[in-house]
């Protein structure tokens, strides 16, 4: 198989998500949300762009700004997620030209098919709580490393009803 990968005669799809995705590197089949985008390797590439090269080990020692400070990043997104998570996966692979349109490493697919589900109205909850743990490892004194709100709480209620009311209306406007 590692062969027929690096002949090109097997090409792995970009909505193949490999392993490094998953925190110590294990994917659950019954439950792919488990662990998704929590693996070290993800969080020092993350830090290692946005906050510093030194921010990924225990005692930073940066000397100068990070990326996240020198454009007012506050926040992890999962726009910037993705966008780790796809530049670790070509520097992992044995491509030699990171390319949007390469068919080899189908980078685009793989960028993509993470933000639709990251996007998808209906993982709100899994990707808040998946928000508020990267806030955590990479901002953890920013308001957005913040507690997940509690789910029997008056914020929650509401939060659940605007996302339905909105959802409703979604549905409304694609049957008319």
């Amino acid at each position: 198989t590692k062969e027929n990968l690096r002949s090109g005669e097997m090409l792995v799809c970009g909505d193949q998500w490999p392993i490094f995705l998953y925190t110590q590197y294990i994917y659950d089949p019954d439950d792919p949300w488990c662990g998704l985008l929590r693996s070290r390797l993800l969080v020092c590439a993350y830090k290692h762009v946005f906050t510093s090269p030194s921010s990924v080990e225990k005692e930073p020692k940066a000397t100068r700004s990070g990326n996240a400070r020198l454009h007012g990043m506050t926040c992890v997104t999962i726009a910037s997620i993705s966008y780790i998570a796809t530049q670790v996966r070509f520097a992992l692979s044995s491509s030699s030209v990171f390319s949007r349109t390469d068919t080899t490493t189908d980078s685009e697919t793989f960028y993509h098919s993470l933000l639709d589900l990251l996007e998808d109205p209906e993982e709100c909850q899994e990707v808040n709580e998946l928000l508020t743990w990267w806030n955590r490892q990479v901002f953890p004194t920013s308001s957005a490393a913040k507690r997940p709100v509690s789910a029997n709480s008056a914020l929650s209620k509401i939060r659940q009803k605007r996302l339905a009311v909105n959802h409703s209306s979604n549905l409304d406007l694609v049957s008319s």
